[in-house]
């Protein structure tokens, strides 16, 4: 029998996201679950997002949610104090006092069926898609086939059509006209698994956070070949996730309204190129 908005709890949707993402797939330095909120609290409208920034938290406030659910999550390190005086400490309160729970899904969704390196691998039509690497017993990213082979240069065209719009764009590291087709992808940061990009024989990497010298010592050990590299920016990489989620929740609870957030969480605001012929 369907549920109607007033009879959901929110056990019942932490029931839901517990069996997409089993919380005990996390890996080990990972903090996820529940945050803020009362399990027998009703629940009718969801805001979905990545990061839980203060400016999201106020979205979900201000726009009456009852539950946010974010893939990054709010309290990964240690924190001795929840004083308004810190960030940390203003987004719990502001949650509690808005009764907004906050549920955290981070490396769960990473390695899931249905999580960030899977929807990014779908945004690109991989086909033979297959883990990438193995970490702690959890699949991590994805490598699969294009439908046929491309330039690296398309393929960046097609990630950018493809990825939510952000400030910094697509960074690409080898030849426009390099033709690549089996594609390695991870979503958020990646630059600790180039052993396995190699080991899969990709042809370019997708991924994000690459840090200059990983970076410049993968492509050195490329010998200027594959794979290529292609960091798409760490928030980009990982919304793709979130219509997936939200599919997923109505598909188990037509009754409730979910939305993805408007807010782009990226740190980075502006881009100012500097290639070009300088007078």
């Amino acid at each position: 029998m369907e549920t109607t908005p007033a009879e959901l709890r929110l056990a019942d949707v932490l029931a839901t996201l517990r069996d997409l993402y089993p919380e005990e797939s996390a890996q080990s330095w990972d903090r996820v679950g529940l945050v803020t909120g009362d399990p027998d609290q009703p629940v009718r409208r969801v805001l979905l997002a990545v990061d839980p920034t203060l400016a999201v938290i106020d979205e979900a406030v201000e726009g009456g949610y009852d539950l946010l659910v974010t893939h990054h999550p709010l309290l990964l390190r240690g924190v001795h104090s929840v004083a308004t005086t810190t960030a940390k400490g203003a987004a719990v309160t502001r949650l509690v006092v808005g009764d907004v729970a906050l549920y955290c899904s981070h490396t769960p969704a990473d390695v899931a069926d249905a999580g960030v390196s899977q929807a990014l691998a779908d945004a690109l039509d991989l086909r033979q898609v297959e883990p990438l690497v193995h970490e702690e017993g959890q699949p991590l990213g994805r490598v699969g086939e294009l439908p046929q082979e491309v330039t690296l240069e398309d393929l960046a065209r097609r990630l950018a059509e493809v990825l939510p719009p952000a400030p910094v764009g697509i960074r690409v590291s080898g030849p426009r006209e390099a033709r690549v087709r089996r594609v390695a992808v991870l979503g958020g940061a990646g630059d600790s698994a180039f052993d396995a990009v190699r080991a899969d024989g990709a042809d370019v990497y997708v991924t994000a956070d690459l840090r200059h010298h990983p970076a410049l010592e993968a492509r050195e050990e490329a010998r200027a070949g594959t794979p290529y590299l292609v960091d798409a920016g760490h928030f980009a990489t990982e919304q793709l996730w979130l219509p997936v989620l939200r599919d997923r929740l109505l598909a188990t609870h037509p009754a409730l309204e979910v939305e993805l957030s408007t807010l782009v969480t990226d740190p980075w605001t502006f881009l100012v190129p500097t290639q070009g012929d300088r007078p």
